[in-house]
């Protein structure tokens, strides 16, 4: 077994051991944690073992290996600890919060992107801590109107039920879904109506991820209306094939478009380290032209021969990534222009 796979095991193991445990723990011995779902739980531990074997794999890259460290390194680093600080809190909050890198391609994509996203993040911050027993309600002694929320088996904030704030806690799943939903409907809309992505789309990364989501929101919305209006009619069922629909989904995570969105946080390494590699540039050996990070050319030179490829020079002056773009070009006519007038002569 390679060591690679052996340290993508050990991790998997690792995380899904403590999560087991973040589960008994917080549900106090499993007391408050509801048998009927135990099919989520097991299928949330899988994907946890999943994504984290497949992460562990992508960080052992020589590249990504090498921008994770160099990121890490650079965040912490005193002299820009602070400004990392300022740069992360406005990247997290335009990029993750506002999804402005979407919205910069259209306003439908933006739209749909961001109604996806925070449904998606409402719904999870809602069930799995539901699901594992680390959150639950309780009634207050003596006073029936009101309900009461336990988090890891500590008491916390009492709340009226026939208020605005309780119909919000009781019904935040119904919003998350009609946010997924919209953005759902209106990135089929773009599927359907714009060529390029109609083209370039395919069932398995484009189209599977957002009948998934469409089929989690759309029962779980039947099973409100069920227990709410049809006094529980077709309840039985519809409990089963959403379940069906969430545990597929958990179990597709870490093999399909979903993984980017574990992959997506490890690019605030890559801004922190663009943002302090323009403090030194690397100057083209020959034309002198700035044209990379001083940095980011050292870092690639290790890269390739910790890969196995040599690009030094043949006079062993120099090496070919510290040649500009530009220069590179007219090395390469230079070079095929020599070739034909020594073939030429020859001839």
């Amino acid at each position: 077994m390679q060591k690679e796979v052996k340290k993508s095991l050990l991790n998997s193991i690792i995380v899904t051991l403590l999560l087991g445990l973040s589960i008994w723990l917080g549900s106090r011995n499993l007391r408050h944690f509801d048998a009927a779902l135990v099919g989520y739980t097991f299928a949330t531990l899988f994907a946890a073992f999943a994504i984290t074997y497949r992460y562990t794999m992508w960080l052992q890259r020589p590249p990504t290996e090498l921008y994770w460290q160099r990121g890490w390194q650079l965040m912490f680093t005193s002299k820009y600890f602070p400004s990392n600080v300022k740069f992360l809190i406005g990247r997290i909050i335009t990029i993750i919060g506002g999804n402005s890198f979407i919205w910069k391609r259209s306003k439908e994509r933006g739209l749909a992107h961001w109604l996806i996203m925070w449904g998606c993040i409402l719904a999870a911050a809602i069930t799995f801590p539901l699901v594992f027993g680390w959150l639950y309600f309780i009634v207050p002694d003596g006073d029936l109107t009101s309900y009461k929320i336990v988090a890891f088996g500590f008491p916390t904030l009492a709340f009226k039920i026939e208020t605005t704030l309780g119909h919000l806690i009781f019904h935040g799943l119904v919003v998350a879904s009609f946010l997924v939903i919209l953005g759902v409907m209106l990135a089929f809309r773009r599927r359907m109506r714009d060529r390029d992505a109609a083209v370039l789309q395919s069932f398995s990364e484009d189209i599977m991820p957002l009948f998934l989501l469409f089929s989690i929101s759309i029962t779980g919305l039947f099973l409100t209306v069920s227990y709410t209006w049809l006094k529980g009619y077709g309840y039985s069922f519809l409990s089963i094939f959403h379940a069906i629909t969430v545990i597929f989904t958990l179990i597709s995570l870490p093999f399909g478009k979903f993984f980017h969105i574990f992959m997506r946080p490890a690019q605030f390494g890559v801004a922190i380290y663009k943002k302090i590699g323009k403090e030194k540039m690397a100057k083209c050996d020959r034309c002198e032209t700035e044209y990379a990070s001083e940095m980011h050319v050292n870092d690639l030179i290790k890269v390739q021969k910790k890969l196995g490829y040599a690009y030094e020079l043949n006079d062993g002056t120099g090496h070919y990534q510290r040649i500009c773009p530009r220069c590179r070009r007219l090395l390469l006519g230079l070079s095929q222009g020599k070739l034909w007038h020594m073939k030429s002569v020859k001839d």
